[in-house]
């Protein structure tokens, strides 16, 4: 199971480290890919010191720059072909089935679902679809997949149990050990 925090800065990166995640997303929105390597080189030397896997949102060249082991692509982002060819692993958004099964064929590692529940980190994201949804795109990709929007220390467990792999959290990234707890919890009790 993956905890996947999504980060803006250092102090978030090290507290979702220290807190168990085990994928570091790296996401600055509306910024320059000069400006998120810049900022992205210490969350880099965390994640490469701590074993944590980095991820960067949206850039494959900042990826490919900071020597990230993926890139994560929105349902709008192009990119995907050149991430594949640079070797990277390959997140992409689905927020339905057939997003989902289209992810997987164009290569996808992983597929970031959601949003499961509304969140206020991002107020433009698509209508939730819940467990259900989320249980839907679980059965229908043979790929991990990781369970976002609205994801916290109470509702995590619940994702796993819907199928997903892991779960992806922004505003609970700093507490990523509360969420690594009931994460745990969850599996103890499967």
């Amino acid at each position: 199971m993956k905890l996947h925090a999504l980060v803006a800065d250092l102090q978030t990166a090290q507290l979702a480290v220290e807190g168990g995640a085990s994928v570091v997303q790296l996401r600055l929105k509306e910024v320059s890919t000069e400006e998120l390597v810049e900022r992205g080189h210490s969350i880099g030397e965390l994640c490469r010191k701590a074993g944590v896997m980095l991820v960067v949102n949206d850039d494959v060249e900042a990826a490919r720059l900071l020597v990230a082991d993926g890139v994560h692509l929105g349902r709008r982002d192009s990119g995907a072909e050149r991430a594949l060819r640079l070797g990277l692993i390959l997140g992409l958004s689905a927020a339905c089935v057939d997003e989902a099964t289209a992810a997987e064929r164009r290569g996808a590692s992983y597929i970031g679902a959601g949003p499961v529940w509304t969140t206020p980190t991002k107020p433009d994201a698509d209508p939730p679809i819940g467990l259900e949804g989320l249980g839907q795109i679980c059965g229908a990709v043979s790929i991990p997949v990781v369970a976002i929007g609205g994801v916290d220390e109470r509702n995590a467990r619940s994702c796993i149990e819907a199928g997903a792999a892991g779960v992806a959290v922004v505003r609970a990234a700093s507490m990523a050990g509360a969420v690594r707890g009931a994460l745990d919890l969850g599996r103890a009790a499967v």
